[in-house]
């Protein structure tokens, strides 16, 4: 429990110290008309409160990533417990305040529009087609999983084959993404969204405190070691960065936080609405962790388990420190997780295919047809996911890799507009280097990707790596820096 303890403190004290430089240097003000306020169009730039607009983004942010992952990457050992919380701090909640801010100073623009605007449109063009494949993923994982845990943990009924009860809880779950895709900002997100927030954080806690009060026992960092402790054989590096994308940086969030920017009614706000609610998905991501952990210690699940039935390993956890009826709740709030992260991702994408193809999606005609091409394609995934044996599986390594993948792409953003306004462009350019190390080495090596040798893969990657450093640092001082107040 040491090493849990421990991490825990990096994470809060570490948001504390690393939270409030990020917010120094970016200068927030008050005074400054947001996008939501000079913008306001009733539909996608609605004017919120801060903490309407931080429970929103947080169940945007946190799918069924922050629970499911770290139940996954908890099998590398309890260097988890500190290696969540620092990549949280430096890195996603980081990334997530930065992209959220640029956004809101530059017109509440979409992640495509930033990466056009700070990186160029070849690189744009190549950033469209990573987003709007991951997009198209998230809605898919964001289904599949919430409905067949409610399948399973709720109405008690079989979820392993599409039959009539998961068709029809697919159906509503498309039904309601559908709606909330479409309304305006405010009618239905701004309104159940808090609700939803409370079930979400009731469960987390729940789950928390069970660790403690159930004495769920922990393996120390000092008792297993950091190396060759994966029962299975897996690579920490890249594979435990790639498993817990969620719980540490992840590029979807980017997409969330540029969303949100059009709700923002101060610079200020900032801090709260996305620095502080990425740390709040790490603790999420923590709890569920050390959960998981307990529970292969206490016998209720095996690795195996963990390794290929994280999503069955949530209702078992649940019930066993919060009984049935806290077990349920808890359950419910890993449905909310991933369902209302799923339907944002969709607004998401139809906002940056509406704005990209200039489509204009003040007509709900224009909206509509978008979403439903949109749908139709989830639909497909969706389906191949759940009829094909090994294709959930295919499905969630295709999104953990796209995941980080995009998030390389904020990373050099943010980097460029760091360089561009003189700023400490170093705090970008690290963690978005170690990223592009990941995903280079991930997919050079996995059967998705190219199939090649460990070694070989190790060394391609870092050449890699270096290459995205070096270009990124050029190419940003290359445009010359500005004077003028932070944009």
């Amino acid at each position: 429990m040491i090493t849990f303890i421990i991490g825990l403190v990096i994470l809060i004290g570490g948001a504390a110290i690393y939270g409030s430089f990020c917010e120094r240097m970016m200068k927030p003000n008050a005074s400054v008309k947001t996008p939501a306020i000079r913008l306001r169009d009733g539909v996608d730039f609605v004017p919120m409160n801060k903490w309407r607009n931080t429970l929103i983004e947080l169940l945007d942010i946190a799918g069924t990533g922050p629970v499911l992952g770290p139940i996954q990457g908890i099998l590398f050992g309890p260097i988890a417990f500190l290696t969540i919380p620092i990549g949280c701090v430096i890195g996603g909640a980081f990334h997530d305040y930065m992209s959220g801010m640029i956004s809101l100073r530059n017109d509440g623009e979409q992640m495509p529009a930033l990466v056009r605007r700070f990186l160029g449109g070849k690189v744009y063009g190549v950033y469209n087609i990573f987003i709007c494949f991951l997009m198209l993923l998230v809605g898919a994982v964001f289904i599949y999983t919430p409905g067949d845990l409610f399948v399973a943990h709720i109405i008690k009924g079989d979820a392993s084959t599409l039959n009539g009860t998961v068709v029809a809880v697919y159906g509503v779950i498309f039904a309601y993404y559908l709606i909330a895709t479409l309304l305006p900002l405010d009618k239905i997100i701004g309104r159940i969204y808090p609700i939803f927030g409370l079930i979400l954080l009731l469960s987390a806690v729940g789950i928390f405190f069970g660790l403690f009060v159930n004495g769920y026992p922990l393996k120390e960092i000092w008792e297993v070691g950091v190396a060759n402790v994966h029962p299975f054989g897996e690579h920490f590096i890249p594979i435990f960065f790639i498993t817990v994308a969620c719980g540490i940086t992840s590029g979807f969030h980017s997409t969330q936080a540029t969303m949100i920017a059009r709700a923002v009614t101060n610079e200020t706000h900032g801090r709260t609405v996305y620095y502080n609610t990425m740390i709040a998905e790490g603790f999420i991501a923590m709890s569920w962790a050390g959960a998981a952990m307990g529970a292969v210690n206490l016998g209720l699940a095996t690795d195996e388990n963990l390794y290929k039935s994280a999503a069955v390993i949530v209702g078992v956890i649940a019930q066993d420190m919060l009984g049935s009826v806290g077990g349920m709740v808890a359950v419910l709030g890993v449905i909310v997780l991933a369902i209302t992260s799923g339907d944002t991702a969709l607004r998401s994408l139809r906002l940056m295919l509406g704005d990209t193809l200039h489509i204009d999606q003040h007509k709900k005609s224009n909206a509509f047809a978008l979403a439903s091409v949109i749908f139709v394609v989830v639909a497909g995934v969706l389906y191949f996911a759940k009829t094909d044996k090994s294709g959930f599986m295919m499905l969630w390594r295709y999104f953990s890799w796209g995941n980080e993948t995009i998030a390389v792409f904020a990373f050099a953003m943010i980097s460029v507009y760091m360089i561009k306004n003189n700023l400490p462009y170093l705090m970008a350019i690290i963690p978005g280097t170690f990223y592009m190390y990941m995903i280079a080495t991930y997919i050079l090596h996995a059967q998705i990707g190219f199939g090649l040798d460990w070694t070989i893969s190790y060394i391609l990657a870092a050449v890699l790596a270096a290459a995205y450093a070096v270009s990124i640092v050029k190419f940003g001082q290359s445009l010359g820096t500005t004077t003028r107040s932070l944009r």
